[in-house]
């Protein structure tokens, strides 16, 4: 079960990638549309673009970063369960994380009106509380004489 266990990680890993290369899509098009020369400039942050490019260009942006956030609990949760010997429940809760995260990473990108965002990241954060609450579990109430040497 430890592969199955691995395996939303490794797939929430492509997709941080996918939203990565979607924010240089769509913000470097924009930067050059607004007559920013990133060759000229100094070196600055994403967000000093708030209010400068179109907003619109910078929703994969503030994407990615929520991709760097909150999945950051989500990795070694997921390595603790894979690690104690995960159970079909737990990857069916790392998959729904997975799930959850995609389509909130798609709906912001595109649409993103917030009371959607805010239910698809709800919804999220409740999965990931439950994959949380389950490593807890996992490592305080294992058997010791039953973990291998």
């Amino acid at each position: 079960m430890q592969a199955q266990m691995l395996a939303p990680a490794a797939v929430l890993v492509v997709w941080t990638l996918v939203m990565c290369f979607w924010m240089a899509g769509v913000r470097l098009p924009a930067l050059k549309k607004a007559g920013i020369d990133l060759g000229t400039r100094p070196g600055g942050r994403g967000q000093d673009l708030e209010g400068v490019l179109d907003p619109k260009a910078n929703w994969p942006a503030h994407n990615y970063a929520h991709l760097v956030e909150q999945p950051t609990v989500f990795y070694p949760a997921v390595v603790i369960l894979a690690v104690m010997g995960a159970g079909g429940v737990d990857v069916g809760l790392a998959w729904a994380y997975v799930a959850l995260r995609i389509l909130h990473s798609i709906w912001q990108a595109t649409v993103n009106k917030v009371p959607v965002r805010f239910l698809l990241f709800i919804t999220s954060t409740l999965v990931l509380v439950a994959l949380a609450l389950r490593a807890v579990m996992v490592t305080l109430l294992a058997d010791p004489s039953a973990l291998p040497a």
